[in-house]
C-alpha cells in the first residue's frame, strides 16, 4: 500500500507535538495558583515597602519566615467568617528564600458583627518556635501555648514598640469596616491539594520550605523580591 507523503508528514508532526501539548497542560491548570503567587508579590511590596509601616523592613531583616495572605475576606451579620489563601516562604540563608508553600487561613465566630472587609496580611515569623508551630499542625492564633503575636496595622498604635519578643508579627492593610473582627481565633493550615498541583505529588509544606525538594520557576519573582532581606 502506497502512503501519501503529506499524510506521513502530518502524522509525524502530530506525534512530535503531542508531548509538548501534554507538558503544557499543567501550566494552564496552575493558572489559579500562579495568580496567587503573583498577588503575594504585590501585597508584600505594598505592605513591606509602603509608607504606612516604616518599621516593617527592619523587622523583615530578622524574620525567619514570611507568610503572605493577599486577600483575606471577612464579612457577616451576627455570625462572622473569614477566608483566604496565602504562601509561606522560609529564609534559607542570607538573601535566599525557599519556594513558597500554600496555606489556607480562615475563622468563624459568634457575636455582634456587621460589615465587610478585605485585608492584605503579611505575617513575619520571627522565631523557630513560631515557624515550627505553623509547620507542625493546624495553627490557631491565640491558642498555641508559648507562641506570641503582635498585630500591626492602621490605627494600632505602639504595636511595633512591643514587637521585639514576639514569635509572629502581623502587618495588615485593610479596606472596609468589620466591627468585632480580629486575627485572634483564626487558623492557618497547609493546603495539601494546592501544593501538590503546583509542585507535584509529595509536596508537603515542610518538603517545600525546609527540605527544599520542590521548585517551580513561577515563584522566582517572589523569591527575588524577598531576597532584599
Amino acid at each position: 500500500m502506497k502512503l501519501d507523503r503529506r499524510s506521513v508528514l502530518a502524522g509525524s508532526a502530530a506525534a512530535f507535538a503531542a508531548p509538548f501539548l501534554f507538558a503544557a497542560t499543567p501550566s494552564r491548570a496552575d493558572a489559579k495558583r500562579q495568580s496567587l503567587v503573583d498577588q503575594c508579590v504585590s501585597s508584600a511590596r505594598k505592605v513591606l515597602t509602603g509608607r504606612d509601616y516604616p518599621d516593617a523592613t527592619r523587622y523583615m531583616g530578622k524574620a525567619r519566615a514570611v507568610l503572605i495572605i493577599p486577600e483575606l475576606v471577612q464579612g457577616g451579620f451576627i455570625i462572622g467568617a473569614a477566608g483566604g489563601r496565602g504562601a509561606l516562604s522560609v529564609r534559607t540563608g542570607a538573601g535566599n528564600w525557599s519556594y513558597p508553600a500554600f496555606y489556607d487561613m480562615g475563622s468563624g465566630s459568634l457575636g455582634l458583627q456587621i460589615g465587610g472587609k478585605v485585608s492584605e496580611i503579611v505575617f513575619m515569623i520571627m522565631t523557630e518556635k513560631g515557624l515550627n508551630a505553623i509547620l507542625n499542625s493546624k495553627f490557631k492564633f491565640g491558642a498555641e501555648a508559648g507562641v506570641t503575636m503582635v498585630a500591626v496595622g492602621t490605627g494600632i498604635e505602639g504595636a511595633t514598640t512591643a514587637a521585639g519578643g514576639a514569635d509572629i508579627m502581623a502587618y495588615s492593610n485593610s479596606n472596609g469596616l468589620f466591627a468585632g473582627a480580629s486575627i485572634e481565633g483564626s487558623f492557618l493550615d497547609a493546603d495539601a491539594d494546592w501544593n501538590a498541583l503546583y509542585y507535584g505529588q509529595g509536596a508537603t509544606a515542610r518538603a517545600i520550605v525546609i527540605d527544599r525538594r520542590f521548585t517551580n520557576p513561577g515563584a522566582e519573582p517572589l523569591r527575588q523580591f524577598l531576597s532584599r532581606w
